[in-house]
């Protein structure tokens, strides 16, 4: 017998349950009788509904968790015991002289035999009676066989009496609920065991504490921490490890305890490998626990069947106790869930029933998150593509951007910038966000992206970027409005046009360190019907200026003006950051995320643009010299293309001296470049007074090999390893890697020797 737990109930003081008095009286008899005199931990009615198509469970009676197993009602068709029962017109069910009646189990099965009957009396056909018996009493004999078809036969007769006085034979919208408990069943470890009760009671709490942090969870994390406080302490296990399976190999999802080895031995196994976590997979609970390899020699797996200890608890034996449960969704086995002990441990079946509703539950759970991630990384990666790809590189104008996705699962946003050349040694900052977070959104920003930056290559002024750009929307029907903030800069005498479409202004950081805005018209958001003409503002940098432009989900949980805002964000910037605008724009980030996670903490963020350009002078002492080495993802000369143009340009500038480390450094990150991230690869040397800045950027935002599972407890981090990072942390002492759109930036920074010259 099979079920699930998927039902709701109702009980009333009177035990009528929502039916009516006679037929609840009726039913009552008969269910309480029953479970006195076949000894079952459950027995419960059902009856055919009003249209005679369906059968419902009308009443149960028994104790926790078995009642709970129990179907809430099956088709006429089902392979459900009342069903098959009320089909054949006789009993069917686990009886001694038809072993092979009984289907083979699913792989996570209750440990209950059933035994059902049909409720049948001349041209009367009500429905079925049913009775669960643990496995460890047996099948059922013909004595039970027939005392259960005398209560059926017993209860038909009353059932047609009340039905030939016109009262209605069918079950209520929830089953009524008899707590009813064979003689002296008690489960050790749970209760007071001089309570009647107690003890099935105690089981249930942990379960019904599963659901509800279950129901919560939206992460792995969650859901392994869940599993932690709900079944690991509950079952007084030493660790907890949830694991799918997934072409062929087990992969950890998430774990708790003393874990770190049970994980990693779990972590890639092949599934059809001999296994306990492999036999639960295909046959379902493995109550059983394999002792380590004797010094002679071989191994002993010790199972309840050859055991002279496999009684009805089913004792785990042996130096190693592990248990495998499977998770399971519907009839889908998603994989395993491993529980370690620190010895010996049984399960009495009214506990192993437990493990079964709490393993269908993680099961749910797992599928949920594990496609929600799925969901998540399609949709972060729909992003990316939307965004721009690694930013270009110009002499006298340095530019980074950040984007932080809304804490909405599954969800793709509508924030993007971009940077763009024009002609005349103009280059064009952009910051724009579309409404909402959908398909449609993403869709929108990228013809809204593409619009802008096409009209700023062309070379027209930002106000007419705008106005050209919502006209083109407006043709294509768009329904979402846009905002966005465009900000032309000419790079050889610093004056910067800034035009708006209903976005925050842009601010600037002064050589001094004080902040202003750019002011500038507001205008109406893209989107919207105007007669009127866009309009920009005209401003003058000094070199030395950091722009700041960014989408309004960066302060939204500020009240102070974006000018106090950002210049409280700027002024808690360590002074070790010094010019480093990439390690500014982290800072940044973390500063105001900090911020909304402490004043809202259980709300959702929006999604947040932050881009940051410092433009630098033309010409002069003292001003950087930059080249720029572009190398492609398949370029088998790649790497030593790189090196030939480092010592080319050191050579160049006067710093030939500094050749060996830096030909080293960036031998190292191109490589990985080229064989982790799979990308185009940029080179970017800046040689300031007094130190030399390498820049390498490619198209993977994810930091430099992270590991896929945090094996260690103390360190849930993705670590980082590998890559040549040693040798990159041990030339040049620091560097970093920071996130943008659709790559990532590893920066790092040599000082210049005092006696820099060039070799012969």
């Amino acid at each position: 017998m099979t079920g699930d737990s998927t039902f709701e109930t109702h009980i009333c003081e009177d035990g009528s349950g929502g039916i009516g008095t006679g037929l609840g009286e009726a039913l009552h008899r008969t269910v309480s009788e029953t479970v006195r005199r076949l000894g079952a931990v459950a027995t419960a009615v059902y009856l055919l509904d009003a249209d005679r198509t369906r059968l419902e469970v009308a009443m149960i009676a028994g104790s926790p968790p078995s009642i709970f197993s129990l179907l809430p009602g099956a088709d006429l068709d089902s392979p459900y015991e009342p069903a098959r029962a009320l089909a054949s017109d006789i009993a069917v069910g686990d009886l001694e002289a038809h072993p092979e009646a009984k289907p083979p189990p699913p792989p996570l099965s209750y440990p209950y035999l059933a035994l059902a009957t049909p409720v049948v009396a001349g041209h009367h056909r009500f429905g079925a009676l049913m009775a669960l018996r643990l496995d460890t009493h047996g099948r059922y004999s013909a004595a039970d066989q027939a005392a259960l078809e005398d209560a059926g036969k017993e209860l038909a007769t009353a059932l047609t009496a009340l039905s030939e006085r016109g009262e209605a034979v069918v079950a209520a919208s929830t089953p009524t609920l008899i707590p009813a408990r064979p003689a002296g069943a008690c489960t050790a470890g749970w209760g007071l065991p001089d309570v009647p009760g107690s003890d099935s009671t105690s089981m249930m709490y942990p379960l019904r504490r599963l659901a509800d942090l279950l129901n919560q969870a939206t992460t792995k994390k969650e859901v392994a921490a869940a599993a932690r406080s709900c079944v690991m302490r509950p079952l007084r296990a030493r660790a907890v490890v949830l694991a799918v399976a997934q072409d062929g190999r087990f992969w950890v999802v998430g774990h708790s305890g003393d874990s770190s080895e049970l994980a990693r031995g779990l972590h890639g196994s092949r599934v059809n490998a001999p296994s306990s976590a492999g036999e639960a997979l295909r046959a379902g609970p493995q109550f059983r626990s394999v002792e380590p390899t004797h010094p002679g020699g071989g191994s002993d797996t010790v199972s309840p069947a050859h055991s002279d200890l496999a009684e009805a608890h089913l004792p785990l034996i042996g130096n190693r106790h592990v248990l495998d449960v499977p998770l399971l969704q519907g009839s889908d086995v998603l994989g395993v869930c491993c529980l370690f002990f620190d010895g010996p441990r049984g399960f009495p079946p009214e506990e192993r029933a437990l493990m079964t509703m709490m393993a269908g539950l993680l099961g749910a759970a797992v599928q949920r998150v594990e496609l929600s991630a799925q969901q998540q990384q399609v949709a972060e990666h729909l992003q990316r593509q939307l965004l721009p790809p690694v930013l270009p590189m110009f002499p006298r104008l340095t530019a980074t951007a950040r984007y932080r996705p809304a804490d909405i699962t599954s969800k793709v946003g509508g924030d993007w910038y971009d940077v763009i050349s024009a002609p005349a040694d103009r280059i064009v900052l952009v910051v724009g966000d579309v409404e909402g977070h959908s398909l449609n959104s993403a869709a929108l920003m990228g013809q809204a992206r593409t619009a802008l930056a096409s009209y700023a290559a062309e070379g027209h002024r930002p106000a007419v970027v705008i106005e050209r750009t919502g006209r083109l929307l407006a043709k294509l029907g768009a329904d979402l409005l846009v905002t966005c903030c465009v900000v032309s800069l000419d790079t050889y005498g610093g004056t910067a046009e800034v035009a708006l479409a209903g976005h925050p202004q842009p601010l600037v950081r002064h050589p001094d360190g004080r902040l202003s805005p750019l002011h500038a018209p507001a205008n109406l958001p893209l989107g919207v019907t105007t007669d009127h003409a866009y309009q920009g503002r005209e401003h003058t940098l000094r070199p030395g200026s950091v722009l700041m432009l960014y989408s309004d989900g960066l302060n939204e949980y500020t009240a102070a003006d974006p000018v106090s805002w950002a210049q409280t964000l700027f002024d808690g910037v360590g002074p070790e950051t010094g010019e480093d605008l990439e390690q500014l724009a982290d800072q940044l980030v973390a500063e105001v995320t900090g911020i909304a996670e402490a004043a809202v903490p259980q709300q959702l963020r929006d999604d947040a643009v932050l881009l940051l350009a410092r433009y630098e002078a033309a010409a002069g002492k003292g001003a950087p010299r930059t080249a720029v080495l572009h190398v492609q993802r398949r370029d088998l000369q790649g790497v030593r293309t790189a090196r030939a143009f480092v010592t080319a340009q050191l050579r160049a500038w006067d710093l030939a001296t500094m050749t060996d480390p830096l030909q080293l450094l960036v031998s190292e990150l191109v490589t990985n470049a080229l064989v982790h991230a799979g990308s185009d690869v940029d080179v970017r040397l800046r040689a300031f007074a007094d130190h030399v800045r390498l820049e390498v950027r490619d198209s993977a935002s994810d930091p430099p090999i992270p590991s896929p599972l945090a094996l260690a407890e103390e360190d849930n981090a993705e670590a980082e390893h590998g890559r040549g990072l040693l040798i990159v942390e041990a030339l040049a002492g620091e560097w970093n890697t920071s996130p943008n759109g659709r790559g990532k930036t590893v920066s790092l920074e040599m000082p210049v020797p005092d006696l820099a010259v060039p070799k012969e």
